[in-house]
């Protein structure tokens, strides 16, 4: 091998040493499971992204629809539901009608992110707590009031990767 040959391999493990521990030392892992967007009228919004779009839900029911985009989902949920469960006031303005979403596999890591983030000086708007269909989760905000939910839940599978494969069916959740 020769000189150059010698200081490119150097150059590049330490780049990518450099890369491994910047990955160590993240709290959360740089990806989005769920972006769910608050919605004022959903047979419109549905129409749109189903009907322009030509998107297909993988989970529907009256109240919420997923649709399955790269690694992620994308959801519409009325806008004053989400901001109830959100525990903040809804207002028309209310420019933030969207949340983003971080799944991961166990309360457990739930727990620690919470206990991670609060130690951070992060605000937690909502301390995670089991929801009526088996999810644990809660709510972190970022400094211009963006709202995360951080959980798990068994109706969104993760693959390998973290990357959300589907969104099982969700019919049966129905409220009436």
């Amino acid at each position: 091998m020769n000189i150059i040959n010698r200081i490119l391999l150097v150059i590049l493990l330490a780049a990518t040493s450099k890369d491994i521990a910047a990955q160590k030392r993240q709290t959360m892992k740089q990806r989005m499971s769920i972006l769910t967007i608050g919605v004022k009228d959903m047979t419109a919004m549905r129409d749109f992204y189903e009907q322009k779009f030509g998107w297909v839900p993988v989970a529907v029911n009256k109240d919420i629809v997923f649709y399955k985009i790269n690694g992620s989902l994308i959801s519409l949920f009325p806008a004053k539901a989400l901001a109830e469960d959100a525990r903040i006031p809804y207002a028309e303005q209310f420019s933030r009608h969207y949340i983003l979403g971080y799944i991961v596999n166990t309360e457990k890591e739930v727990d620690d992110l919470y206990a991670e983030l609060k130690s951070k000086g992060v605000t937690v708007v909502k301390m995670p707590e089991k929801t009526f269909f088996g999810a644990y989760t809660g709510y972190v905000q970022d400094v211009e009031g963006n709202l995360w939910d951080i959980g798990t839940n068994p109706l969104i599978p993760l693959d390998e990767q973290e990357n959300v494969i589907t969104h099982k069916d969700i019919r049966h959740l129905e409220q009436h």
